[in-house]
């Protein structure tokens, strides 16, 4: 098997509903959750200076991306050579035949209810009748759109965002990047169109219960075959990621995938150590997705020190639509509040105003009629 099907395979368990997981090392798996990952400090690979590997961690080569890691006890790894030697790749999983016996969408549904402005704490601001107007005028233009699928936030969207647009959810830790991205596929799947779900950070049965415990039903939508949930370690994606440029167009095709996201992105940035090579590596892995022709959702880390940027500043430079997540705090720091804003949004009018929203077990919700404090 080529080393150019490790990915391939990876993607038709996910949508085929089986894997390894359980019968993987739980030391290893605890590890992958913690987004901890191996490396040297000669080679591209994993750039986190606080990392140190375990006895039982392989050493990484120098040159290139590193050398590969590799885990005999857990697809969709299953080479006998811990090292490249020509085609003899240890990432020798088949990820060609991924979306071969996908079936043609079905129509799905089912939306969860929203509490109201009043019900979270917010209300119009003192002195206005109604929240500050901003430009409504639609664009005229013969671009499809699509709602992003979060209430409120769609509002904020005169049109919808144009489709096979490439999208950043920017945020820290705990504003609701997954669910973002989650909720965002769960529209694809209620309107009867398909989707791919790649984590880098947590299990696919993480995803999947996830998702199930807000009734959004992903467990049935995978086995009906309209849903692909793909959980890679971000070394391995970054070791393989020419091929997975190369395959992902026409694997997308195959699936008949509307929509796309990638959680996250900022674990793919960390396995190059070198800024000119994470560029360069990220920029064509969005190019990829673009020629892809599906709608992409990436998420991505914000800066600790600037939450309005991603953590290496660049996913928000070459997308096209960027949302920021983040926490407000007022002066007495009595309540800690999540605010969503529309940075930009290519080929669309949309709100800039900074704007509430409220993450419960339901999804988000964005309340577009109140205001921050």
């Amino acid at each position: 098997m080529s080393d150019d099907d490790w990915f391939e395979r990876a993607l038709r368990e996910g949508a085929d509903g089986e894997t390894d997981a359980d019968d993987a090392d739980p030391d290893e798996r605890e590890q992958r959750d913690d987004g901890e990952t191996d490396g040297s400090p000669e080679s591209d690979a994993v750039a986190d200076p606080a990392y140190e590997p375990s006895e039982d961690s392989p050493e990484s080569g120098a040159g290139g991306v590193g050398e590969p890691l590799s885990f005999d006890d857990r697809a969709p790894f299953d080479g006998d050579d811990d090292r490249f030697d020509g085609d003899d790749d240890p990432f020798s999983t088949d990820f060609a035949t991924a979306f071969e016996n996908a079936p043609m969408p079905d129509a799905g549904g089912g939306l969860g209810g929203a509490q109201s402005d009043d019900e979270f704490g917010f209300g119009p601001d003192p002195g206005e009748s109604e929240p500050p107007a901003f430009d409504d005028e639609e664009l005229d233009s013969d671009i499809d759109r699509i709602d992003i699928g979060i209430e409120g936030l769609d509002d904020m969207i005169l049109g919808g965002v144009p489709e096979r647009s490439l999208m950043v959810t920017i945020g820290s830790a705990g504003t609701g990047k997954t669910t973002f991205g989650l909720q965002f596929l769960r529209k694809a799947l209620e309107d009867g169109d398909s989707g791919v779900y790649i984590t880098l950070e947590e299990s696919r049965e993480r995803i999947l219960d996830t998702a199930d415990e807000k009734g959004w039903e992903f467990s049935k939508h995978e086995a009906e075959g309209r849903l692909a949930v793909v959980d890679l370690d971000p070394v391995e994606m970054a070791n393989s990621l020419s091929s997975i440029r190369n395959d992902l167009p026409r694997l997308v095709e195959e699936f008949g995938a509307d929509r796309l996201v990638l959680d996250s992105v900022s674990l793919l940035e960390m396995m190059y150590d070198h800024p000119s090579k994470r560029r360069s590596e990220v920029f064509n892995f969005t190019r990829s997705l673009k020629d892809a022709g599906v709608t992409t959702m990436l998420t991505s880390e914000a800066d600790q020190s600037n939450p309005y940027v991603s953590r290496h500043g660049i996913v928000e430079y070459l997308s096209d639509a960027v949302f920021v997540l983040q926490y407000v705090r007022n002066d007495d720091f009595r309540e800690t509040r999540l605010a969503i804003e529309i940075q930009k949004i290519r080929d669309a009018n949309h709100s800039r105003e900074t704007k509430p929203y409220e993450l419960t077990n339901e999804g988000i919700s964005v309340y577009q009629q109140a205001n921050i404090f």
